[in-house]
């Protein structure tokens, strides 16, 4: 089971604090409570947490500051930052916007709330698709038209599978853990079983059909797509 998605808590009230952190683990996720900013740095030079949550009115150094600096670090510029604040005038919003927060949550706030700002700026992080086409040996895939085709035959390919194969066509003879296709295809907010990604391969090669000999397995670290896989099947039949 992959690990759970890490949510910095930076809140200088331990009851708030607390109370955020127990409704954080019954929802699937693991929070990390500090009251202070220099505690928070502390805690991200250590691990790059999935989200921060990010109270305003903070002891020696203000939220803002933090966001701020947060940002202009490349390290930690993509991480989420949600802003918690008592401070609920539009310039208030504004200026902890233009800080560098994604969202904006004023106290008091329903945890519900919270957990679905939470999830919604991790959905932001999932992976896209571009609109373009790729050929590697035979197989097309056209993403604009979302066609998949071999030898001039086009193939039906589920969702989830012309997703994959759309990563692996872009990055042929490389080899890829099921790790890194659960992050860079799922999207990194995604917390599913790395087997998952068997799954869906068995699938692809079976929606290929000839194809399909071009996904290969390397055994122990994951699997690749290669033109030359083909050509070594056809010299083994």
């Amino acid at each position: 089971m992959r690990k759970l998605p890490r949510v910095l808590v930076v809140e200088d009230e331990p009851g708030i604090a607390e109370l955020i952190a127990v409704n954080l683990r019954h929802n699937g996720f693991a929070p990390t409570v500090v009251f202070d900013g220099a505690a928070a740095q502390r805690e991200i030079d250590a691990v790059l947490p999935d989200v921060i949550l990010l109270d305003w009115m903070l002891p020696e150094e203000s939220g803002v500051a933090l966001a701020k600096r947060w940002r202009a670090h490349e390290r930690t510029k993509p991480v989420p930052i949600i802003m918690l604040t008592a401070r609920t005038e539009e310039s208030d919003k504004v200026q902890g916007l233009d800080a560098g927060a994604d969202d904006y949550v004023t106290k008091p706030f329903s945890t519900h709330e919270l957990l679905a700002r939470i999830r919604a700026v991790l959905r932001r992080r999932a992976p896209e698709i571009v609109n373009d086409s790729v050929q590697v040996g035979e197989l097309l895939l056209d993403a604009a038209t979302y066609r998949v085709s071999y030898q001039g035959r086009e193939l039906k390919v589920g969702p989830t599978e012309f997703k994959l194969l759309h990563f692996v066509m872009k990055h042929p003879e490389r080899v890829h853990t099921r790790g890194s296709l659960l992050d860079r295809v799922w999207g990194d907010h995604v917390f599913i079983e790395e087997r998952t990604v068997d799954v869906h391969v068995k699938r692809l090669r079976e929606s290929l059909g000839e194809a399909g000999k071009m996904i290969e397995t390397v055994r122990g670290a994951g699997y690749r797509l290669s033109a030359q896989a083909m050509l070594k099947a056809a010299k083994a039949a």
